[in-house]
């Protein structure tokens, strides 16, 4: 039995997913790091089982009625953990919040300014003073009422909605109308309210016009369907909607990324004509500090609304200094980590999940916990080396606050700055799951079979690779996009360029938006000529045939999306169960192998695998199903085996072990082998999408594309590949990346880590800072003469990297 002040967490038995029995002690008040390659079972350590631990302990305190309110974590598979306390989660979400967030709110920076505007703010003469909730746009008593705090409007006209007026309502004249029943329905109402839906759109009268595509009206009429050969269509009451009014709906509201781009390019936005995009009441704009309204200062970069805040509140009365003083100093937390460029009106989905992290993190920072374990998941994600250091500090500060910091990470200049260590390894899936080395960072040069200890000490040189010479260039003039202002850029063809800069610089504004903004306008033939919403020229846009953009979003939003469906394996696999001699005996076909229709799957779970239990005074748990227990499909469809396996166990290999059961079948080995090329073996095939992180989607979206026959000249573009790989997943990534370009396509990639920009053939860095202080090319060349560059923050990050 331990002692209640053990300084150590001491774990005995874990088993979460592939750890096998681990057992190990971790001191804490440390900085404490778990490395290991992807699948090593790293985060299933640290997340999976102690943080879950701590929390299920967390909750074993709280009121049954109050536990309803709250997200629970599964109890984890461990035999013991002591010497734990309390946990705080600070994960890579995926999930981006609502528009109405944003880096005000995440923070709370917002309320201590509106706090600020409410009690020390220049009111006009004679002026009611206001509440804090005055100054919110997102509060009923501040929201400007015309565009309820949005900050713009959204507009349609006949033009957007009718682009066609040759055509008739039956033929598709109302282009921003739904497809299928939906779009039948509505004609078919309008025909029963009497207009005409076969003459051409520009016949009709004016009036009718008007009414079809702009009434707020919703009548309600008895629709008399024409009967198809063989189907019998009852009469139904049928509702009216304009397409002004079905465009607008859809895009407020449809949670559909594809139907709300689509309502989008039937409407026109601009800034709301009442507020001029403050989204607030003219009460609250009335009101100023250091001279300027609480929109305009909620505009600045924080470094800049900083510098505002100094002046202002130095000279003032009691309640500014105590006010500004608050404010500078949350403000100081964000800066210090690297975000000075962000304004506190951004709006949350456009960070980055590591931006959102860091932000998390600067608020825990101003906390003033103690005495707790902070998990983290790796924190320098989209971090350029220049900002690491500053997150070392804030992770030394919380540690000094007497906090022990548990941290997954693969920026091996984080793991040289650990106290303690744990190398999880020494392979992914099956092969890892064990505790190589637990102990100071030196110790792990005593563990050969480390795939972190070649890269934690340095071990050879960099390998020198002559850089390829260009085929052709795309040069854009005159870019104009967010932070990016008057920008001349120039990416060679053929070849593998890295694009850098400090966090905020405009990498992915100048990639992932003008970049892939023109070349996709060009793909689809937009007029005016190339280039025309970014930049003001483009060219070399010709030699370059098709346009790929691997970004890292869910390649599915439901557990029933998974890799083997999105990479066409699943398909693969269904024919040769159907195939089998059990299965032609039955009269199966490929259908009854699917779990997300009628036939094959378990109807008491639909083919999910489990079932939401509803408990009395308890939140809604989940259990294995009680007729399949977690198979997802029914009794007969497990009859039929493929060399031994049910199509639930296939679903359970590890892409490593498939290839092994599928070698010979090449439907199968393609999908395969370019999923174990980009070092995902150790996923299981049926691994849901919402288990996959960023990193692991992007790959699979590679993975996916490598199967293609490619034709022409294709040009890949991708935003941080290397996010959440071991330094020696990165060597297996660039492998398939370099082969891209041996085989005469082009790879630009947005990337930190300085491993992969030494080895690219062409670097442009922008910066020289972010925000309004960045958006400019300070250095483009070789990595060996971008390494020389004067001014530019990567240079001497990307020399270190040159001499290994």
């Amino acid at each position: 039995m331990h002692s209640p002040h053990d300084p150590y967490v001491r774990v005995r038995g874990a088993r979460e997913h592939n750890l096998k029995n681990v057992r190990v002690d971790i001191p804490r008040d440390t900085l404490t790091v778990f490395t290991g390659v992807s699948g090593s079972g790293k985060s299933s350590l640290a997340f999976g089982t102690i943080y879950a631990e701590a929390q299920r302990r967390y909750f074993e305190s709280v009121a049954p009625y109050a536990r309803r309110l709250i997200h629970q974590v599964g109890a984890p598979a461990v035999g013991e953990i002591t010497g734990l306390p309390p946990a705080v989660s600070l994960e890579q979400r995926r999930s981006a919040p609502g528009a109405r967030s944003s880096v005000g709110t995440v923070t709370t920076l917002s309320n201590s300014l509106r706090m600020l505007f409410s009690r020390a703010g220049d009111y006009p003469p004679g002026a009611e003073r206001l509440d804090s909730d005055s100054f919110s746009p997102n509060t009923a008593v501040g929201a400007c009422p015309e565009c309820h705090g949005l900050g713009r409007i959204h507009r349609t006209d006949e033009e957007l909605l009718v682009p066609d007026p040759s055509l008739s309502i039956r033929e598709g004249a109302i282009a921003a109308w739904p497809g299928a029943w939906q779009g039948k329905n509505l004609r078919d109402v309008l025909d029963a309210l009497g207009h005409d839906v076969d003459r051409p759109w520009r016949e009709l009268p004016p009036k009718d016009r008007e009414w079809i595509l702009f009434t707020d009206e919703q009548p309600v009429v008895t629709v008399h369907p024409v009967r198809d050969a063989g189907r019998i269509q009852r009469p139904y009451q049928g509702t009216y909607m304009s397409a002004r009014r079905y465009v607008l709906h859809t895009f407020a509201d449809t949670k559909s990324r594809a139907l709300r781009a689509k309502a989008e390019r039937f409407l026109t936005s601009a800034p709301c004509p009442v507020c001029g995009g403050s989204r607030l009441r003219p009460e609250a704009m009335a009101v100023t500090f250091a001279g300027r309204t609480i929109a305009e200062l909620a505009a600045l970069p924080l470094s800049a609304l900083a510098e505002v805040l100094s002046g202002a509140g130095a000279g003032g009365e009691q309640t500014a200094r105590v006010l500004t003083g608050d404010l500078l100093a949350r403000i100081g937390t964000v800066t210090e980590l690297g975000l000075g460029y962000l304004s506190l009106d951004r709006t949350a989905p456009t960070l980055s999940s590591g931006e959102l992290q860091r932000l998390r993190l600067a608020t825990q920072l101003r906390s003033g916990l103690f005495g707790v374990v902070y998990v983290l998941d790796e924190p320098s994600a989209g971090l350029h080396p220049a900002d690491t250091e500053a997150l070392l500090g804030v992770l030394g500060r919380l540690k000094e606050a007497g906090n022990s910091v548990f941290v997954v990470e693969h920026q091996m200049d984080v793991v040289r700055r650990a106290d303690w260590l744990v190398d999880v390894g020494p392979l992914a899936g099956e092969h890892g799951g064990r505790v190589l080395h637990s102990g100071p960072p030196e110790g792990l040069a005593r563990v050969p079979e480390s795939a972190t200890r070649r890269f934690l000490f340095g071990e050879g040189p960099a390998p020198v690779r002559e850089p390829r010479a260009p085929t052709g260039w795309i040069r854009l003039s005159g870019v104009e996009r967010h932070n990016v202002r008057g920008v001349d850029a120039a990416f060679p063809l053929g070849v593998f360029t890295a694009v850098t800069g400090v966090s905020g610089s405009g990498k992915s504004t100048l990639v992932g938006q003008v970049l892939a903004g023109v070349l996709a306008d060009r793909q689809a033939g937009e007029e005016p000529g190339p280039g025309a919403r970014y930049c003001e020229a483009a060219t070399g846009l010709v030699a370059v045939d098709r346009l790929v953009q691997v970004d890292q979003k869910p390649i599915g939003r439901t557990p029933r999306s998974n890799l083997a469906t999105y990479t066409g394996l699943f398909d693969a696999v269904r024919k040769l169960f159907a195939g089998t001699d059990a299965a032609r005996e039955r009269g199966y076909t490929a259908g009854r192998f699917s779990f997300n229709v009628s036939g094959g799957r378990c109807e008491t779970c639909q083919g999910e695998g489990f079932v939401s239990v509803e408990l009395l005074f308890l939140p809604s748990t989940y259990a294995p199903c009680p007729d399949c227990h977690g198979a997802r499909y029914n009794p007969e469809t497990l009859d039929v085996t493929l060399n031994g396996l049910t199509i639930a166990q296939v679903l359970e290999l590890t892409v490593e072990s498939a290839a092994s059961f599928f070698a010979g079948t090449p439907a199968a080995e393609r999908a395969l082998s370019t999923l174990l090329d980009v070092g995902l073996g150790y996923l299981r095939l049926g691994q849901p999408a919402t288990e996959l992180s960023g990193g692991e989607a992007q790959r699979i979206k590679l993975a996916a594309e490598l199967q293609r026959t490619r034709r022409g000249h294709t040009l890949y573009l991708l935003d941080e590949p290397t996010t959440g790989l071991h330094p020696a997943d990165v060597e297996v990534l660039m492998r398939q990346l370099h082969s891209l370009v041996d085989a005469g396509s082009t790879v630009v990639v947005v990337e930190h880590d300085m491993a992969v920009v030494a080895g690219a053939d062409h670097v442009i860095d922008l910066g020289p800072e972010g925000g309004d202080r960045g958006g400019r090319i300070v250095a483009s060349g070789t990595p060996a003469e971008v390494a020389r560059g004067v001014g530019s923050r990567t240079a001497p990050y990307l020399a270190r990297a040159l001499r290994g």
